[in-house]
């Protein structure tokens, strides 16, 4: 596979580019070939940062990010974000099966569960979830405000998938087995 848009090289950028790049070298240890490619167009990088970073500071937390993302790339086919979920959510403490369970929105934690089956539900369905689906979300004991939080994750992980789908983002990190090889 080769990019369709070639990243940038760290180097080569300056101001507030080079801000952000650096901060995810310092945070993540590189600088991930979606955020150089992303890059290509300040806007967009700035736009994947100040989201990602409100997200950040919800109520939901990392793990649960991780999770709802691992959902949404799976369900969307995105390999790129597949594999960078699972390295970050590997930093985070979320264990493997519990990354793998996430591909089929499914936990041994019954909030969880129900957090991500509303994420595979507005991705299938573009948004436009049933009032059952939004009810069984909150009886798992989700708030309104958490509720919107959720939908933000689903936008952000959207936003990426798409982004690396159309830019060919070669994956920096190992993509996990297709499930039907894991079920095998």
């Amino acid at each position: 596979m080769t990019f369709r848009i070639a990243p940038v090289e760290t180097s080569t950028t300056s101001g507030t580019v080079r801000q952000q790049l650096d901060g995810f070298q310092a945070k993540l240890g590189t600088v991930p070939a979606m955020m150089r490619t992303m890059a290509t167009s300040p806007a967009v990088l700035d736009a994947y940062v100040a989201l990602s970073g409100a997200l950040g500071r919800g109520t939901l937390g990392g793990k649960l990010g991780e999770l709802v993302a691992t959902t949404v790339a799976e369900t969307n086919g995105c390999h790129y974000c597949l594999a960078a979920h699972a390295a970050i959510g590997g930093l985070l403490g979320v264990k493997a099966d519990a990354l793998h369970d996430a591909r089929t929105a499914q936990s041994a934690d019954p909030r969880t569960a129900a957090a991500l089956r509303f994420a595979a539900r507005l991705t299938e369905t573009r948004g436009h979830v049933t009032d059952a689906d939004v009810a069984a979300v909150r009886a798992a004991g989700f708030t309104d405000g958490q509720i919107g939080e959720l939908v933000g994750h689903v936008a952000l992980n959207i936003f990426t998938n798409y982004f690396n789908l159309t830019a060919g983002t070669v994956p920096d990190f190992p993509v996990p087995a297709p499930l039907a090889e894991v079920a095998a």
